[in-house]
């Protein structure tokens, strides 16, 4: 859980922090942690996350009673092998608030918007459904508004709190006290402005319906951020589970986390490496492309190291456990897409920016109203009416619709065409992006081995070559080997027999086929049959590992007949995808863990001019760190495991639906379909709903605004305020239901 560091005598942490509902309490306890002695801390709201270095002289108490004391509550990390199944329900009361909060306000606005169904004391029934809604369901809003209150500050909260407990408040007190609960009341539908004394107007369905909808687009945010962590175990969870140690010369299956550094275990066809280490016996292929990106998979003999979590493709290997548990390559991974997490730069939720400064203002528009009209001999009951209602004015019940209305419609619109939007937070970086960093296997490209072309040697035939070699290697296991049997015609003839196979170990395959004694594998498996390559087979080899693929030597009856290329595929919308991209304002830049021929072949392809190959993992994160530095806003699209710290790191990751797990939940886009078209929809698509979330959001603002100088004038009557309020969020949903014209490119 917490680190040493030597020099300085840190500890490092990572406390859990509940209780936050908007970036300026993650700013309030970031300040309170840091005023303690020694202590350097970084809180991030997204993720819910204080990360915490500390001397000797704090304690961790002193660290969770600093949080507590700001209003919030900490915790200490869980250890990586707790339960994490009861994250769900922590979800659940603020859905409950909703759900209930929602049944309950239905029938309240929709009596005091239709005079015909306002029966006698239809008000009391009112008052019976929204009581419930406005202690209970908005409690979150008042409990945020108290702690904030205590520590000086105002947010949406306040707002929030303070208009539907003065809408219940003035209700109260027109219907016990005034002449709103006489029987048969009725609110007449009636768009006038006159003074009134407020003493027959119930302001209940405003602090229903308020509430209902913020409960709304908090639990839409809320769901959102919950997945923050997901990235994290779903990269744990590649792991192997068990392993077949070798005790005392015999095999015993243990758990993973039993393994100790130098523990000689087994890892047969098809198994996960089950931690790093080094191969002592045995030859095979190890598919290593979760981890490096790289389509071929590595060739490993004794002395080769091997990464947990990859697959061996090939034989069986006795492997000599060299780093466990946080030292993996898999662990340092974890430890990238988390640290990637927290430092990202959450994007403040608009309204809450705009709330710094509205909030106030309207509290201060309220108190100063209130103390004109007592001053100005008004009577008490006109200037407390005309106070309140400054406070339900501006009430943001459009704004509780602005962005879960547009997010709702886009994501919905996006899901049509396979797209996946995480959050309102990650359309903002939609706007501002300027360069696009594409891995290059699985996204640019198949990632798939496929056979690219067939040479004969002068005097033979190329279907002899192809059917040869194909026979021989459909008894190979090595994915190269089922490229190459994949590529025979299935309507040709079925593929003759073989016999007396044999596999030769990182060189290749050989046996009889119609009576040849036929070689496929690497040219020196060739030549130590005396079957040198002549000059027209040695130059397509030469051809083949320039443009970054694998040449495959075919011989039989003591000549070299034929080469067979094999290598991975560009996609063919990948082309068309990148102009786009670039039409958007975008620079694409090619980044791989595959080798420099291959990746400068593709990026002539595909009209990318920009190509960093060769790259491990965290010299992805870093390269779009130093973009990042050089004051790029850096959109990133990839689909392996080695690209979820780069995903989680850019200001924007676009994981392909095709790809891992890992890489989908570092992500803040998931395109469905693994078509780099989509790529561009999906920035589109963004960019278009942030459009409209900002439209409505000014529009809810403007509502309010244009109302308060009536408001604070004393000449707002109830139906005129629930009349404008009303609209005000008709107008924000049918300008999101806008959205749901946007239409795609990919043909």
């Amino acid at each position: 859980m917490a680190t040493d560091h030597a020099t300085g005598q840190l500890t490092d942490i990572e406390l859990a922090i509940t209780g936050m509902t908007c970036a300026s309490c993650a700013n309030r306890i970031e300040r309170k942690l840091n005023k303690l002695d020694g202590v350097t801390a970084s809180v991030n709201y997204a993720t819910e996350k204080a990360k915490v270095s500390f001397p000797g002289t704090v304690s961790t108490d002193d660290l969770l009673r600093t949080v507590e004391s700001a209003g919030y509550a900490a915790a200490l990390p869980t250890p990586p092998d707790a339960p994490v199944e009861d994250e769900a329900p922590e979800r659940d009361p603020l859905l409950q608030r909703l759900l209930v909060s929602t049944a309950l306000s239905v029938p309240v606005v929709a009596m005091a918007m239709v005079p015909a169904w306002q029966f006698t004391y239809w008000q009391w029934a009112s008052l019976t459904l929204a009581a419930p809604v406005v202690v209970w369901g908005a409690w979150p809003f008042h409990r945020a508004a108290w702690t904030n209150l205590r520590h000086g500050a105002t947010t949406m909260d306040t707002l929030v709190s303070m208009g539907v407990l003065a809408a219940l408040g003035w209700s109260l007190w027109a219907l016990f006290l005034g002449t709103a609960g006489e029987p048969g009341m009725t609110h007449p539908f009636q768009i006038s402005v006159d003074r009134t004394d407020g003493a027959a107007n119930i302001y209940l369905e405003a602090a229903a319906g308020v509430t209902t909808f913020i409960l709304a687009g908090r639990w839409l945010e809320h769901r959102s951020k919950r997945r923050a962590g997901a990235a994290l175990r779903a990269l744990l969870e590649l792991g192997a589970r068990d392993v077949a140690v070798i005790r005392d010369g015999v095999e015993v299956r243990i758990p993973t986390d039993q393994l100790a550094v130098g523990d000689l275990f087994v890892v047969r066809p098809g198994e996960k490496v089950a931690t790093d280490g080094e191969v002592v016996e045995g030859t095979s292929a190890v598919d290593a492309s979760m981890l490096t990106g790289e389509s071929v998979p590595v060739e490993v003999r004794p002395g080769d190291p091997v990464v947990g979590a990859t697959v061996n493709a090939g034989g069986r290997l006795v492997v000599r456990a060299t780093r466990i548990g946080a030292d993996t390559q898999l662990a340092q991974m974890a430890r990238l897409v988390e640290d990637a997490q927290n430092g990202k730069a959450e994007v403040q939720r608009l309204a809450d920016r705009i709330s710094g400064v509205f909030v106030p203002i309207v509290i201060a528009l309220a108190v100063a109203t209130l103390g004109f009209w007592l001053g100005a001999g008004g009577g008490a009951t006109a200037a407390f009416t005309a106070a309140v209602a400054v406070l339900i004015i501006a009430c943001p019940c459009a704004l509780g619709l602005a962005t879960p209305t547009a997010l709702m419609v886009g994501t919905g619109r996006g899901a049509q065409l396979g797209i996946l939007i995480k959050g309102p937070e990650v359309l903002e970086s939609t706007r501002r992006v300027d360069t696009i960093v594409l891995d290059k296997t699985g996204t640019v490209t198949t990632g798939e081995m496929t056979v690219h072309e067939v040479v004969a040697a002068e005097g033979e035939s190329v279907d002899d070559v192809r059917r040869l070699a194909a026979a021989l290697e459909s008894a190979s296991e090595h994915p190269i080997g089922r490229a190459i049997a994949a590529a025979h015609p299935s309507t040709e003839q079925p593929l003759p027999r073989v016999e007396e196979f044999t596999n030769r170990e990182g060189l290749g395959v050989q046996g009889v086929v119609e009576g040849h004694a036929v070689v496929v594998g690497r040219p020196s498996l060739l030549a130590d049959w005396a079957q040198h390559l002549p000059p027209a087979l040695a130059d397509a080899v030469e051809q083949a590992q320039a443009a970054g693929r694998t040449a495959v030597a075919v011989g039989w009856d003591g000549r070299a007949r034929g080469v067979i290329v094999v290598g991975d595929t560009v996609k063919p919308t990948s082309a068309e995808a990148i102009a786009r991209l670039r039409d958007l304002g975008l620079t694409p830049v090619l980044l791989t863990g595959d080798n420099e021929a291959a990746a400068q072949h593709v990026a002539a392809q595909v009209g990318i001019e920009t190509v960093v190959a060769d790259v491990l993992p965290a010299d992805k994160v870093a390269e779009v760190q130093r973009l990042q530095a050089a004051g790029k806003v850096v959109a990133m699209v990839g689909d392996g495991v080695n690209d979820a710290a780069a995903l989680a790191q850019a200001d924007l990751g676009l994981a392909m639906g095709t790809g891992t797990d890992v890489a989908i939940e570092a992500s803040d886009l998931t395109l469905v379909r693994g078509d780099l078209l989509v790529a561009v929809d999906a920035i589109r698509l963004s960019r278009r709903t942030l459009a409209t979330i900002k439209g409505n959001l000014f529009w809810a603002f403007a509502y309010n605004v244009a109302a308060l100088p009536l408001a604070a004038a004393g000449l707002l009557n109830p139906m005129l305020a629930g009349a404008a309020m009303a609209f005000s969020s008709v107008f924000v949903v049918t300008n999101s239901l806008r959205l749901r014209g946007f239409r795609s490119s990919v043909a």
